[in-house]
């Protein structure tokens, strides 16, 4: 079983309960800096949803790493885990008023809006502070598109820039999200024409923004490879020299949280049942974790995880993989996963590179059945 040998080792030794999360904190070391290797300037803004645990967030700041949240909660977690309010960026487009004024009380000063609505809202909870639009782009080539909910045309953004003018904020420039688990770098370069269209409009009308925000889409390795993330980097900024004359003027931001992550959990459980369901003939394998207590990006195979198990070397057959919950939809995978035909009760099932968004999206106990551990090494 070809799993990170840190990881492995205090499994082997430790064994305990399932389902558990077992996370490699060297891991973010390492993924962290080879973001920043040939850039050292772009600033790394962890997109904290990803994995909000004290001790990621810990090793995070000690590396000089800025934070993107999502809520106050967030916000706070980032400064009781030791990181400046001024290396925070509120990201999330929808904040209550309440939210805006207690990040700002806090000394948080970078926000992001996509509405006019949201920017007044800024303005008046959070004055004097540095804010942002995001675009809604293009996100053909991601796994998880994220579009509709988020972003404003370009046409909008200017007016919205525009309007700045009369409030009580700086337009310091713009953001998009390509989609999660993006593999196609020159959905980077789409984003970033509609950027250059939005820079140069403004520019005529002499307000001159001074920062991109690349937003996320890092991919992770799950069942199919990736290309080097520090090719990905190489990439975008060839597409900045290209796109905007005046890049190398810019502060560039981006907000990796699956690329930094994902490769450093790995998530241990065990199997419950394995049968063969007599009316549609279809063998059953339920395991100790499912939808509802971390593997909620399966659905609808969008994140399609590694699965091993200890008898990977026995013959092979098609199963559906269910979690424990005595709930129909608790399905992982319906189709695309063949699994050995010997798995029995108690029998180990193992998800590597499951590090990112599962201790987060899990409920706080459906069905009685409670979040699984954590541990950090």
């Amino acid at each position: 079983m070809q799993i990170n040998e840190k990881i492995w080792a205090f499994w082997s030794q430790e064994k305990r309960p399932t389902p558990c999360l077992v996370f490699d904190l060297d891991k973010v070391n390492k993924n962290y800096n080879e973001i920043v290797s040939e850039h050292p300037h772009l600033k790394v803004y962890y997109a904290v949803k990803a994995n909000p645990a004290p001790q990621v967030l810990k090793r995070l700041v000690s590396l000089g790493a800025f934070f993107d949240a999502a809520s106050i909660e967030e916000v706070r977690m980032c400064v009781d885990a030791g990181a400046d309010p001024q290396n925070i960026s509120f990201g999330n487009t929808v904040k209550s008023s309440e939210s805006i004024r207690l990040a700002y009380e806090l000394g948080v000063r970078l926000f992001v809006f996509d509405s006019e609505e949201e920017l007044i809202k800024i303005a008046k909870n959070a004055p004097g502070s540095n804010v942002f639009c995001r675009l809604d782009v293009d996100c053909t080539g991601s796994d998880w598109p994220l579009q509709e909910k988020f972003g404003c045309s370009v046409e909008e953004a200017s007016a919205f820039m525009q309007k700045t003018v009369d409030l009580d904020v700086t337009p310091l420039g713009v953001s998009f999200h390509v989609g999660s688990q993006q593999r196609d770098p020159r959905a980077w370069d789409r984003a970033l024409t509609d950027v250059a269209e939005l820079f140069g409009d403004l520019e005529s009308k002499d307000i001159v923004l001074k920062m991109i925000n690349l937003g996320g889409g890092l991919p992770a390795a799950y069942r199919k490879e990736i290309d080097p993330i520090p090719s990905y980097i190489s990439d975008i900024y060839h597409f900045l020299s290209e796109r905007l004359s005046r890049f190398s003027e810019l502060e560039i931001m981006i907000e990796p949280g699956r690329a930094i992550v994902a490769d450093a959990g790995v998530i241990f459980s065990q199997v419950v049942l394995a049968c063969v369901r007599q009316k549609t003939n279809k063998r059953w394998v339920y395991i100790d974790i499912g939808r509802y207590s971390g593997l909620i990006e399966a659905c609808g195979n969008a994140i399609e995880y590694n699965i091993l198990t200890e008898k990977d070397a026995d013959p092979h057959s098609h199963a559906v993989l269910a979690g424990p919950t005595c709930d129909s939809e608790d399905v992982i995978y319906r189709m695309n996963y063949e699994l050995p035909v010997t798995l029995e009760e108690g029998d180990l099932v193992v998800f590597p590179n499951a590090g990112a968004y599962t201790t987060t999206y899990a409920t706080k106990g459906f069905n009685g059945f409670m979040p699984m551990h954590e541990y950090y090494l």
